[in-house]
């Protein structure tokens, strides 16, 4: 997690940098600072910053990984990664219930909002499940 944590915090410093010099180029440029972009700036190096910050935190509590040392060989990261469902439609169905909620709520269409988010729900729980139901189901 140390490479991590390295590349957020130097990140969050570039923008903080950079909404400094972003600020006095604009005050000096115009009739005053220009506050939307400066914002931006400070926010995403915050948010970077509150990243940057986690990892490290992990990363002193973890032990070193093969990606945090300089002397590590690259089968040491073989393995494992976890289970993907191979051929799964339910993330589509998420993605279509999740645009009919955007659809809703770009035309102030309460009704659509509504109904997209039961999409989302009843999707998400299809997936969640899918690997409990039919000739899938460990229980049989």
């Amino acid at each position: 997690m140390k490479p991590e944590s390295r590349i957020f915090l130097w990140v969050a410093l570039f923008c903080f940098v950079v909404a400094g010099i972003y600020a006095g180029w604009t005050k000096q440029n115009s009739h005053g600072m220009e506050v939307a972009g400066t914002a931006a700036l400070v926010l995403s190096g915050g948010l970077f910053g509150i990243s940057g910050s986690f990892f490290w935190f992990v990363s002193r509590r973890i032990d070193a990984r093969p990606e945090d040392r300089n002397d590590a060989e690259i089968a040491e990261g073989a393995g494992e990664l976890g289970f993907f469902s191979p051929g799964s439609y339910w993330p589509v169905a998420i993605a279509f219930g999740a645009m009919v909620t955007a659809m809703g709520m770009a035309t102030v269409q309460y009704w659509l909002v509504g109904l997209g988010v039961i999409m989302i729900l009843f999707t998400s729980g299809g997936l969640l499940f899918e690997y409990y139901t039919g000739d899938r189901s460990p229980l049989r």
